[in-house]
């Protein structure tokens, strides 16, 4: 991952104490770079950033005529195992006639402090309803069975894996040049920075009057707008940075510090990778492009903690900051 610029700063009684590095790529609606940094062909893995493009398929299947928006945005989700997404995505699996057992995302600690002592209280423990990617592989499944589809749906060679990729490389414009398994066991395909900015530039320009993949598009990005809750959680940065946007904006984070947006106003699409894979910096630099484009405000106290947050010691002492570079300022 050659060349990539500072992004982010953090400052401790005026020392420049850490500094992360990274590429990021804003697009326009013919997918054409008008802004960069670092070097836009750099190949990353995209990880959770890219769910709404693997949820293309579960629309234009017509698996997914009748999902509420809600569902939607829990196909395209990263949540904390939070109550508001386990109830909804236990209904939406016994709704299709399944089990938590036909999950193949596996058992994670729910992220949200509520049902994890809720569980702990309980002497229980978390199942794979409580994954972060339970939403997208419940999705997963409703495609599967509209196709008929056999037995492990998260295989590489599985059809709904295939629709998924082929889904990813026409959005991005790229053939993927290489491949790894997530953390939810599902595959992720790498592109470029570019490539990725494109298929979030597709998602800003797709239109209710253009074809079903535009339209499909649209309805994804619009439920992640409408429910920011579902796609993360209420403590989460996606979740706080899309209501700070006045909702304009869909934001989604992915591991190892990658993050996209999408932008419809403005129909550009954002990508972002900070190469030491760090949630701060991610955090920060996303925040501080936002801020860069005119759609979120530097004043608002969600950007202020994502942005610039102060650092404080355990006594509260307030003891240094983290700042954009000079690049993005």
């Amino acid at each position: 991952m050659a060349n990539p610029v500072n992004l982010v700063e953090i400052w401790r009684n005026d020392l420049l104490e850490s500094l992360h590095q990274g590429h990021a790529v804003v697009c326009d609606a013919q997918g054409e770079i008008v802004q960069a940094w670092g070097d836009p062909s750099a190949v990353i893995f995209p990880r959770s950033s890219c769910k709404m493009i693997q949820a293309l398929p579960l629309l234009e299947s017509g698996a997914g005529s009748h999902l509420s928006t809600e569902q939607l945005a829990l196909s395209c989700a990263s949540h904390q195992g939070a109550a508001i997404h386990t109830d909804r995505v236990a209904l939406w699996l016994n709704d299709l006639g399944y089990t938590e057992a036909d999950l193949r995302c596996g058992p994670q600690t729910p992220g949200d402090r509520d049902a994890r002592e809720g569980l702990i209280r309980a002497g229980a423990q978390p199942c794979q309803i409580h994954n972060n990617c339970s939403g997208k592989h419940t999705g997963f499944l409703t495609l599967n069975k509209h196709i008929k589809g056999g037995a492990g749906y998260e295989v590489l060679d599985h059809p709904v894996q295939m629709m998924g990729k082929a889904a990813f490389e026409e959005t991005t414009g790229e053939t993927s040049p290489h491949w790894g398994i997530d953390g939810c066991s599902a595959p992720n395909h790498a592109c470029t920075m570019h490539g990725l900015a494109r298929a979030m530039s597709f998602f800003a320009s797709a239109k209710t009057t253009g074809d079903l993949r535009q339209q499909s598009a649209v309805k994804l990005r619009e439920a992640m707008m409408t429910y920011p809750e579902l796609v993360a959680g209420q403590t989460s940065a996606c979740t706080e940075l899309m209501r700070a946007t006045g909702h304009k904006v869909a934001i989604k984070t992915g591991a190892e510090g990658v993050y996209v947006a999408i932008i419809p106003a403005l129909k550009l699409g954002v990508a972002l990778k900070i190469t030491d894979g760090a949630t701060r910096a991610s955090e920060a630099a996303i925040a501080a492009i936002l801020v860069k484009l005119g759609v979120l405000d530097a004043a608002h106290p969600a950007t202020i903690a994502r942005m610039t947050p102060d650092m404080k010691n355990w006594r509260g002492i307030h003891v240094g900051h983290t700042r954009p570079a000079a690049a993005l300022l």
